[in-house]
């Protein structure tokens, strides 16, 4: 194997030796670990700026309006940097009683575009993230795809719990059959909304309903938060290694939910996962959810599933809701092609 084997006398010299045990973990000691090499220099002088923003993050535990002010602060300054971008036209609508976002490209909709719709799934943690949020993955691929997106604000936790999203998302999917064939509809998100693209999925099947054209699963996807990402993303990310792995069951939206319930884990169901739509995942190198999306897009392929998998060296969890990384960009152009490609007329 090339370069097995090959160590520099300078990095043995400067490193200590780690353990290993027999149940497979190491413990390794202090180390200093630079930012990749492979990433755009934007991404590089923006990472600081990223971590110093995030350490002023309320914890998850905290009260909910904190944290809803917080997030919706970002999003919204988020949100206006994308507009001067991708120029669109926004308003707000009500889809069978729920509250939604519908956002068209300025310069038109397309013509191939003209009978498609994507649905967007926002992330927040199922806590935050409703709107401004929405807005933030909505936007610039509605500008750049040219392509209608109406980003749904489901029901969150503390206030609801599983299955309410899944419900306001079919709820919202059933009144778009009535005006779309299925293949003519996308749905995606990310982070949390990643994983409820992958569980409303499930739900359609589940309750015989066709599936849609395509789905993207981003930052998040069929399964939990587990595997090397969800310890080496925080160390990455100058958070130290987690005492406790975050899990969905630790949300309040999950809360006395049945962590095997293939309505929340549909990675746990090959059945289910058979029955899936081409899917495409996106994550980055530095993103503690990489695992689950990396293995997610594993069990789509031995399912039989068409799926594009894209990995952003040196990217971090939602990387792609700051517009100016190159890198973003990159993100926005596969998300608006994947769809493309994959929707009917």
């Amino acid at each position: 194997m090339l370069f097995a084997g090959v160590v520099s006398p300078s990095a043995c010299a400067q490193a200590s030796a780690p353990a290993f045990h027999a149940d497979g973990s190491v413990t390794s000691p202090a180390i200093t670990i630079p930012y990749s090499a492979y990433a755009s220099p934007q991404a590089r002088a923006f990472f600081p700026k990223m971590l110093a923003a995030g350490s002023k993050a309320p914890p998850i535990t905290a009260p909910i309006a904190q944290s809803r002010a917080f997030y919706d602060r970002m999003n919204s300054d988020r949100a206006a940097r994308m507009e001067k971008m991708y120029p669109v036209n926004i308003h707000s609508e009500t889809i069978a009683g729920v509250g939604t976002d519908v956002v068209l490209p300025a310069q038109g909709v397309s013509t191939e575009n003209r009978n498609r719709v994507l649905v967007n799934l926002h992330g927040g943690a199922f806590l935050w993230g409703a709107h401004s949020g929405g807005l933030v993955e909505a936007i610039p691929i509605a500008s750049l795809g040219r392509i209608k997106v109406i980003t749904v604000d489901y029901r969150q936790g503390p206030e609801h719990t599983f299955p309410a999203a899944s419900d306001d998302v079919e709820a919202v999917y059933r009144a778009l059959l009535k005006h779309y064939k299925p293949n003519q509809i996308g749905i995606y998100g990310c982070s949390a909304g990643g994983v409820l693209t992958a569980e409303a999925t499930a739900r359609f099947i589940s309750d015989k309903l066709p599936v849609p054209g395509a789905i993207g699963t981003f930052c998040g996807s069929l399964l939990d938060i587990d595997g090397d990402s969800s310890y080496v993303a925080p160390l990455l990310n100058g958070a130290g290694v987690p005492a406790h792995q975050l899990k969905l069951m630790d949300l309040p939206y999950f809360h006395g939910v049945n962590p095997r319930d293939p309505l929340v884990q549909p990675g746990l169901s090959p059945a289910l996962l058979a029955k899936y739509p081409p899917t495409l995942l996106i994550t980055g190198t530095r993103d503690m959810t990489m695992s689950s999306v990396l293995y997610s897009q594993q069990l789509l392929d031995q399912a039989g599933v068409p799926t594009e998998l894209h990995v952003w060296e040196g990217m971090w969890h939602s990387f792609f809701s700051d517009p100016e990384l190159p890198e973003s960009q990159q993100a926005y152009r596969v998300i608006a092609t994947f769809f493309l490609h994959h929707l009917g007329h």
